[in-house]
């Protein structure tokens, strides 16, 4: 433990202004998402802009693509959410089949698999499969937020555990650590959202 904060320590007076910045704006996003509030989509917007660049430099181009979608989800998340507020109620919590959950994560699996395939033989990518997984499963989880569907924070918790070793093996300590932070929040958005789901069920 204090080995790892020794590193911290050493690591913190090398931080990007910018990695900051995107960092402090993604945390803000699923603070607010937890909490159902529109804004989280702003927040989301330009944090991930800033990612395509980082990523790009870190030739995590998987995740420099999965940033750009990011970007426009963000704008595809303020649309739907604000388009449901005309009567002044928040766009509800759903669950869906556990079926359709079934046919994503094999649909996951095979795709991760062929773009880590041509990563690995075609670019200099470096943990291909990882980075793929990681980037497929964010895709899809993406959209579930964005759809209000309760399930995402289960697919987010996989995603964001195993983003931890992409990320802090790739010289983005600050952005690997914001990933733990995830980790330990993502269960109070899987509460409240249930909470929000249960109150519209009543």
């Amino acid at each position: 433990m204090s080995g790892l904060l020794t590193t911290l320590a050493e690591q913190a007076g090398t931080y990007s202004l910018i990695e900051v910045i995107a960092v402090l704006l993604a945390t803000a996003y699923l603070l607010l998402a937890i909490r159902e509030n529109i804004w989280c989509w702003l927040c989301a917007g330009i944090s991930t802009a800033i990612y395509v660049y980082l990523f790009i430099n870190a030739k995590l181009y998987m995740e420099s693509a999965l940033n750009a979608y990011y970007f426009v989800m963000a704008i595809y998340g303020w649309s739907l959410w604000s388009s449901r507020r005309a009567d002044s109620e928040r766009m509800p919590v759903v669950v869906w089949r556990a079926k359709w959950h079934a046919v994503a994560i094999a649909v996951i699996l095979m795709i991760s698999a062929v773009s880590g395939y041509l990563m690995q033989h075609f670019t200099d990518a470096v943990y291909p499969y990882v980075d793929s997984l990681t980037t497929w499963g964010a895709i899809w989880a993406t959209f579930l937020v964005a759809r209000k569907v309760l399930e995402n924070w289960w697919y987010w918790l996989a995603v964001d555990f195993v983003s931890i070793f992409l990320f802090w093996s790739n010289h983005l300590e600050l952005t690997a650590m914001l990933f733990a932070a995830y980790v330990i929040m993502i269960p109070f958005g899987l509460i409240s959202w249930t909470r929000s789901w249960r109150a519209q069920s009543a």
